[in-house]
């Protein structure tokens, strides 16, 4: 597998093997730094889907049927590899999504964390029993798998992102099939390798590279029993829908638009530092970036002025430089898209304090000169009217918002559509309290900028942030994961002579 990695074309993982796939249509990959296509992507169709399926569910009884310490020494391996590999990881999403060397190691820590946590899930699968629930009956229950489950995952976390699916889907005894995206691919053949090297079985976990078409192909596909979606909240409402009326399981976390709250009593210079790191780092790419500052009282014009000299003064650099503190925009869509929102968001009339478009390559690095380069942008007196505050950017763009009283803060957090995250930065603990209470948001930070849950946690939205009834990994991955089945026992000894006409009861 390291050849491929190392080819000019990234191609499937199927039944333990690599694969090309009956699919022509590619995709380039780009290194967003220079700009250059360094590889491409092999998109799938339903052919390569169906042969995922189908790989899948013949590895799916006997799988199922491996007892779960067994299966847990399987992620055990694994988790002893991606250690030994989280370097190579780290680097392969820096050269493909561009964010920093070190945030992209942090995102592998984060995708340990999953695996070590699942290394675990044997003791979340025992059921509860009950003795004599009747005269002479017991009853238990007890969880089992699903069978083929899948996930399809975005471009801004191609490992973290996945592992918070399959390490519980697979713990639980499931097969998986992972559909990455297409962006930043390499990261999923070498998560495949070192599964193999683990020791895990053909078929239990898959690959097929693609868009939209396979995408299609696994939501209708009957074999098809969970699907787990990260990305935009139309797409995440669309496969719910879909899902959902083709007999699956759907869990779909959306968009996000994160305020941060801060209140007049916060400590000012700890309050810029969490915006300037929250708001601008993986270049603001992240679903549970800042991207709204709320600024209550008086705070506003003690915060602004550092806020703006912070701004203008952020390391922009190539993801390689251990220095830098924010990459590239990944795509030259994507950064068609948030150049186009600073645009709008002048025209809408909001004070543009620091214009990302005027950043200039050359300081980026030696051979960043074609790379999808933008500096950090900063506006101040946004309203919830304005495009760039309803919208979800997902890039290096702040919005400051300035309000009375956090009962303003509170009212306008709460009448967003999003509810991915939330941050309250102050001294007083009844605001911190009665925020944490009264905001209708899914994860909260008190002084914390991105309250990212750890892995026995569970990671999820409210409202058009999340479409599904579980969250992400944690007791609720395991949970999606698995069904319950009930067992109502009795034996022949404790059975009354005749037919019984009644509903049973406890006598």
């Amino acid at each position: 597998m390291t050849e491929t990695r190392n080819n000019s074309e990234i191609i499937h993982y199927i039944g333990g093997a690599l694969t090309a796939g009956g699919g022509t249509r590619t995709q380039p990959i780009y290194n967003p730094a220079t700009g250059a296509v360094s590889r491409h992507v092999r998109l799938g169709n339903q052919q390569d889907l169906d042969a995922a399926v189908a790989s899948a569910r013949m590895a799916f009884p006997s799988w199922a049927d491996t007892p779960p310490i067994r299966r847990t020494r399987v992620l055990f391996k694994f988790l002893e590899l991606l250690s030994r590999n989280k370097d190579a990881l780290a680097a392969l999403i820096t050269a493909e999504h561009g964010k920093v060397f070190t945030d992209a190691q942090g995102e592998v820590a984060r995708g340990i964390d999953i695996v070590e946590f699942s290394c675990g899930i044997p003791q979340l699968l025992k059921g509860d029993f009950t003795d004599q629930v009747s005269t002479g009956m017991d009853n238990w229950t007890f969880r089992q798998p699903l069978g083929v489950v899948a996930g399809v995952t975005p471009f801004n976390f191609p490992v973290m992102v996945p592992m918070w699916m399959f390490p519980v889907a697979i713990a639980a005894g499931n097969c998986f099939v992972l559909k990455p995206s297409p962006i930043d691919p390499s990261p999923s053949l070498f998560i495949a390798d070192l599964l193999k090297q683990a020791g895990l079985p053909d078929g239990v976990f898959n690959v097929v590279q693609g868009d939209k078409e396979v995408v299609d192909a696994l939501l209708v596909h009957p074999d098809v029993k969970a699907v787990s979606f990260v990305g935009s909240t139309p797409i995440a409402n669309y496969i719910y829908e879909t899902g959902a009326r083709h007999g699956k399981r759907v869990q779909a976390l959306g968009g996000a638009k994160n305020h941060m709250v801060v209140m007049p009593d916060a400590d000012v210079d700890q309050a810029v530092d969490a915006l300037i790191g929250a708001g601008y780092g993986s270049a603001g790419e992240r679903c549970m970036a800042i991207s709204v500052a709320v600024l209550v009282g008086d705070v506003a014009d003690k915060i602004m002025p550092k806020l703006v000299e912070r701004t203008k003064a952020l390391k922009v650099l190539n993801g390689t430089n251990l220095e830098a503190e924010m990459g590239p925009i990944v795509t030259p869509a994507a950064h068609a898209r948030i150049t186009g929102y600073i645009e709008q968001g002048v025209k809408e009339g909001a004070q543009l304090l620091a214009d990302g478009r005027t950043f200039k390559y050359s300081t980026a690095g030696v051979g960043c000169d074609g790379g999808f380069w933008l500096g950090g942008t900063l506006f101040d007196h946004v309203t919830p009217e304005m495009s760039i505050y309803r919208d979800e950017i997902f890039g290096p763009v702040l919005s400051c918002v300035r309000v009375t009283d956090l009962a303003a803060a509170v009212q306008l957090i709460n009448d967003h559509e999003f509810g991915n995250g939330v941050a309250c930065f102050t001294r007083d603990g009844n605001v911190a309290r009665e925020f944490s209470r009264c905001i209708q948001v899914g994860m909260v930070g008190i002084n914390v900028p991105i309250p990212v849950p750890m892995a026995w946690h569970g990671f999820g939205g409210w409202k058009k942030s999340l479409f599904g009834d579980m969250h992400a990994y944690g007791e609720e991955g395991v949970r999606f994961y698995t069904k319950q089945k009930s067992i109502m026992q009795r034996w022949p000894e404790s059975i009354s002579k005749g037919a019984e006409f009644v509903m049973p009861t406890s006598k």
